[in-house]
């Protein structure tokens, strides 16, 4: 379970740090209004809502470490994968990032965070099915 809950951190680690280096903000781009205001694109925004994500990702993941519970680990299981198909939806349906396919935001960052919250709701289950069935009670 040590090694999940690594996983976990690592990938939150990454999942807080990629998208505020991929976003379009970062590369100097914006949108430009009518009256010639500049704005953030919804991919600045993503990245944000990403780095909320990864927070209680990385505590999941220092609790998965120190849990000695078959209990606890399988419950932090289902947060991890939980918060890892949250990190799916941000980029693809909740927020999004932009339109145009030569944007770093489709082409780095989306790709990027889809995989990452794969291999977090695939771990996540995992420690579930590892965990899975009764404890041993003391007597």
């Amino acid at each position: 379970m040590k090694v999940i809950g690594a996983v976990f951190v690592i990938v939150a680690i990454l999942v807080g740090i990629v998208p505020m280096f991929t976003d379009c903000e970062s590369a100097g781009r914006m949108l430009t209004l009518a009256d010639g205001r500049q704005v953030s694109m919804k991919c600045h925004w993503t990245g944000l809502a990403e780095l909320g994500v990864s927070l209680p990702l990385l505590v999941v993941g220092g609790l998965m470490i120190f849990s000695q519970h078959k209990e606890s680990r399988r419950t932090l299981g289902i947060v991890g994968s939980s918060l890892g198909a949250v990190v799916l939806l941000l980029p693809t349906v909740l927020i999004g990032v932009c339109m145009n396919p030569d944007m770093p935001c489709v082409s780095i960052m989306k790709p990027s965070l889809l995989l990452m919250g794969a291999v977090v709701v695939v771990a996540g289950l995992g420690a579930v099915g590892l965990n899975w069935g009764s404890e041993q009670q003391a007597a």
